[in-house]
């Protein structure tokens, strides 16, 4: 029997029921095969060695597919678990999933601690299996035979996981002499696994209980070269010396303290700078695409997120609720629902669409304590956010300048290297994760499409992403050493406008319901800042950098030059610190590059008698003699923007 599979760029070809996606990529091309890790066939991503027997679509999964490398990291900690299994008696396995860069195994060791000195031993032993290209086999296993396999082999943590399975849910993956209890889906062989880094162990609670037993967990990353992996390596000890959360420190940015809580960050005077310069720029870059901008109260009835649609799908990402006269309130979460309601106050023609509400509204969201991370994940937030109105007409040339926004931002700051990802539903769950209007989606995401191929924009489409009232469009961005970040979303909805009845007179003079555009090109404050200074390794351009230059008398004998300089750059608006401390040169020096500033002005007495001053630049060193006229031209030339 054929079958017709339909492949991403549109073609249809027909093959036989029960071909395999890695025998199709044979009949394509006799080098593909060997490329292959994985297949996404109807939107599920399963192992490119599964029959497929009815007509489907497929996407072909390699390495430079995030599918494709989240299949081979998770094929890696079975790897790992088989190395560990081999060489340690008694060993018992809770979970090993991948991450966002690599994987981890969770390992009860029983009586016998693993060290540092393990991990070197357990790499060797996974080349050595790895060598032996072992396939990854795929069994359905009823769920008795399961559990009885998992009591003879005394390990309770895969018993545990057992309970919340039921039969016809079950499958088992064995590669060499391990068997794990696992959904998959797997690389088709351990010969793709070529290069091999153990990185660190830590403690973890069972099912992440403090009240379980603490297994021991190993971190490790895989790649299929080598080369890869001196990359990843290099990269990974520049990105220490660029980690946002002891630059923050380092250049008193945030802090954060015990008794105002986990993930709510303090901003010290140099991190209220850099927001204030922030929000600067998203202010003004607004009102020029013609925005309004509104505030709204950090707290809101229950009702309202209720209206919303967001209490059933974000309640756990939500604060408890307070009660004050017998009614619930919660923290805000989100924006959306209070700018709806100012859209909602006053009657509404279709002349005043398009309507764009602006706000750096400040958001809260119970983050669990453990996936608190710096600024990354913190549990206040101030969003650069805004909600755009407008008719059906108009959503193309709305939709498309908000991606125009986007890139303006990106060549500001310096972000050569982005991706942007359209986020779409998944039809067979409308009704639970999704609004449940199939046809609005299907016209949504096509519009959506239409406006990035138009632009030229390079786009991936992801299945199972999208929000609940509509597509999206995830932004990811790189730094300057080529670590990922998610940055905001930029997200359509055609739900809410009905949720609300936020009705305005067309043309026919009927009424109608808006399609709503929620961005935030700039994401949080939090999350931006953060990866500033990953991005610029905490070296800010002048026109960023909170103190522009630093004014360093050798002594006291010369703090008179020094502080009628100081006066009158600030009265030219640029950022001045001024040391006057009793210290000797070298020290002030020193604690000016510590601080990252980018110009030090240093005033002895050769510079007062020429009146001048002998010039540095933070990271280069020595620039000479400059006039205060000098000094002047050049800080005005660097403090421009890169528009």
């Amino acid at each position: 029997m054929s079958i017709q599979i339909t492949f991403p760029d549109g073609a249809v070809k027909a093959f036989e029921s029960g071909i395999t996606a890695l025998e199709i990529a044979g009949q394509l091309s006799n080098s593909l095969p060997k490329k292959v890790l994985a297949a996404e066939v109807n939107g599920e991503v399963q192992d490119a060695t599964r029959p497929i027997n009815t007509d489907a679509t497929l996407k072909l999964l390699t390495w430079n597919d995030t599918d494709g490398k989240s299949t081979f990291w998770h094929s890696s900690a079975h790897l790992m678990a088989e190395a560990i299994e081999s060489l340690y008696k008694g060993i018992k396995f809770g979970i090993g999933p991948p991450i966002e860069h690599g994987f981890y195994y969770d390992i009860d060791t029983g009586d016998t601690p693993l060290t540092l000195q393990d991990l070197e031993k357990i790499e060797k032993k996974m080349v050595e299996l790895a060598n032996k290209k072992s396939e990854y086999k795929r069994q359905e296993i009823a769920k008795a035979e399961a559990v009885k396999y998992f009591e003879e082999k005394g390990d309770e943590y895969k018993l545990e996981l057992l309970e919340g399975l039921n039969d016809g849910d079950i499958t088992f993956y064995t590669q060499g002499n391990f068997t794990d209890l696992c959904r998959g889906p797997h690389i088709p062989h351990t010969g793709h696994i070529k290069a091999i880094k153990l990185m660190k162990l830590a403690g973890a609670y069972w099912r992440g209980d403090e009240k379980r037993k603490q297994l021991t967990r190993i971190y490790g990353v895989t790649f299929p070269n080598q080369q890869e992996l001196d990359d990843y390596l290099k990269m990974l000890e520049e990105a220490e010396k660029r980690d946002h959360r002891k630059l923050g420190q380092q250049l008193e940015i945030y802090t954060f303290d015990d008794e105002v809580g986990p993930g709510l960050p303090l901003w010290m005077p140099n991190g209220g700078f850099l927001i204030e310069k922030i929000e600067e720029l998203a202010k003004k870059t607004e009102d020029e695409a013609g925005y309004s901008r509104v505030r709204t109260p950090h707290i809101a009835k229950e009702s309202l997120y209720i209206r919303s649609g967001h209490l059933p799908y974000y309640k756990e990402s939500m604060f408890p609720p307070m009660e004050l006269d017998n009614v619930k309130y919660y923290l805000k979460a989100m924006n959306c629902p209070h700018h709806h309601k100012i859209f909602g106050a006053m009657p509404k023609s279709y002349k005043d669409l398009p309507i764009r509400l602006a706000e750096y509204g400040t958001c809260y969201r119970y983050e669990d304590s453990g996936s608190l991370f710096g600024l990354m994940r913190v549990r206040s937030l101030q969003m650069n956010d805004a909600h755009i109105y407008c008719t059906k007409e108009q959503f193309e040339e709305e939709f498309r300048a908000v991606n125009a926004m986007y890139l303006k931002y990106f060549k500001i700051f310096g972000i050569d290297k982005y991706k942007m990802r359209l986020s779409k539903h998944e039809p067979s769950k409308l009704g639970q994760k999704y609004i449940n209007e199939p046809e609005l989606w299907i016209e949504t995401e096509n519009m959506v499409r239409d406006v990035l191929v138009s632009s030229g924009i390079p786009f991936e489409e992801v299945p199972d992403e999208a929000a609940f009232y509509g597509p999206k469009i995830d932004i990811q961005i790189y730094s300057a050493i080529g670590r990922e970040f998610t940055l905001a979303t930029n997200q359509v909805d055609f739900a809410q406008g009905k949720r609300f009845n936020l009705k305005y007179i067309n043309k026919d003079n009927q009424e109608d319901f808006p399609i709503i555009i929620h961005r935030a090109p700039l994401s949080t404050h939090e999350r931006f800042i953060g990866f500033l200074l990953e991005h610029f390794a905490g070296n800010f351009p002048v026109w960023l950098a909170p103190k522009q230059i630093a004014i360093l008398p050798i002594s006291d004998k010369f703090l008179d030059y020094a502080t009628d300089l100081m006066k009158s750059l600030k009265a030219q608006g640029f950022r001045v610190k001024l040391d006057e401390r009793a210290e000797k040169i070298g020290k002030k020096i020193r604690d000016a590059e510590m601080m990252k500033i980018p110009y030090m002005a240093i005033i002895g007495e050769k510079e007062v008698q020429n009146r001048e001053v002998s010039l540095r630049k933070h990271g280069q060193g020595d620039l000479g003699a400059y006039t205060p006229e000098a000094l002047t031209t050049l800080l005005t030339a660097e403090s421009q923007l890169n528009a």
